[in-house]
């Protein structure tokens, strides 16, 4: 089945005001199929086509006279030459809407847009599935291990195709198809162990130093791979917050994955049971709550100011986030069964927040409440602002 993406109303509402919209997001987040179904009237061009990539090259002004409204770019970032070409027609005229880029190679795509199409172009992300979405559509997991261990990718809803089949070839395909173009060859395999790794420090303060001389590689090799992931949209990194509290903190980020099912495949785990038995199972728990909040922020449409908070005390608060009435903090944790221990580090970090705060806490049970000030949430219902 096809589920609905909430990301639709804000492709709508870019498409009223910039003559190109851009939608990126990682490998198979459905890109291509939400953009057949909400624009069916526009004609669709896979750049990926070799014929295609022809046409470009050898004569761009005749191919954009020939698509000249109404079109859809997929993989465009294949040929760069078209963007600068794309730059002088919507100057000539900037009818709302007129071309849809796509990609999955964010960078090149980002970076052909960044120089020639700055000002012109409303950007959209498409992520994996969110939990908002899958319970709109009757398909939630009956349980969070289930949903962290399968993943949010569209592909394993529409087709029913099972985790360890979708993940391995997925892994294949991003390395092969995308860092390939990125790295040198002689270091895929090394960066296919930088990858696993990766998951191990999910949810975790990242260390440069350690997993450089884990990998065995340079620092700034690391870093640039970091990024290399991040522009791929298969992970974040979430800083710490370091206004107003007036302690020494944590100056280091912490890492997360936008798909859990994908983090699970790296750690090698075979089924739900794995994730429960996991030995840092609160990691997955709030891998699968912050990225929720991330992915839910990108299909809104909205920049959500995220951060996590720990001081030299070893206080902390896994999630802030910072909003023009004051702040949001929220704990996280894999407890079905909610006790009030759970709230202890909320109400330290509210009392030296000195701002405007409100409290709440994710668990993993699968009833809502509020107790002591602290909306509480269960896992499957999205965390709605409340600031």
């Amino acid at each position: 089945m096809l589920i609905p993406r909430h990301i639709t109303a804000h492709l709508r509402e870019l498409s009223l005001y910039f003559p190109i919209l851009s939608l990126t997001g990682p490998r198979q987040a459905g890109k291509t199929t939400l953009l057949k179904e909400l624009y069916p009237d526009y004609r669709y061009v896979s750049l990926e086509d070799p014929d295609q990539q022809l046409r470009v090259t050898e004569d761009p002004r005749s191919f954009l006279k020939h698509y000249d409204y109404n079109v859809i770019f997929d993989e465009a970032q294949r040929v760069p030459a078209l963007f600068s070409y794309l730059q002088t027609v919507v100057d000539e005229d900037r009818q709302p809407g007129r071309y849809i880029l796509s990609g999955s190679q964010n960078f090149l795509l980002r970076q052909s847009i960044t120089q020639s199409l700055a000002g012109r172009v409303g950007i959209a992300r498409l992520f994996p599935l969110d939990l908002r979405e899958i319970a709109a559509a009757n398909v939630r997991p009956k349980d969070y291990e289930t949903a962290i261990y399968r993943g949010f990718y569209p592909a394993q809803f529409d087709t029913g195709v099972p985790p360890r089949l979708f993940y391995p070839s997925y892994v294949s395909s991003y390395i092969e198809r995308d860092v390939s173009g990125l790295i040198s060859a002689a270091n895929l395999n090394t960066f296919r162990r930088f990858l696993q790794l990766c998951a191990a420090y999910a949810g975790q303060l990242l260390n440069y130093s350690a997993i450089a001389r884990a990998v065995g590689v340079s620092v700034p090799t690391i870093q640039s791979w970091f990024s290399v992931l991040e522009q791929s949209y298969l992970v974040f990194r979430l800083p710490p917050y370091y206004k107003n509290f007036g302690k020494r903190i944590t100056k280091s980020p912490k890492l997360y994955f936008y798909d859990t099912g994908l983090l699970c495949y790296l750690l090698s785990m075979q089924s739900e049971k794995d994730v429960i038995n996991y030995y840092q199972l609160g990691a997955l728990f709030e891998n699968l709550i912050i990225a929720e909040r991330m992915k839910r922020a990108q299909h809104d449409g909205k920049e959500a100011r995220l951060y996590f908070y720990r001081d030299s005390n070893q206080l902390e608060t896994d999630l802030l986030e910072e909003t023009a009435s004051g702040l949001i903090l929220t704990e996280i944790k894999a407890n079905r069964t909610y006790r009030d221990n759970l709230l202890a580090n909320l109400h330290k970090v509210g009392k030296i927040a000195g701002q405007p705060i409100y409290k709440q806490l994710v668990f993993g049970g699968d009833e809502g409440f509020t107790v002591r000030n602290v909306q509480v949430f269960p896992w499957h219902t999205p965390v709605e602002r409340q600031v």
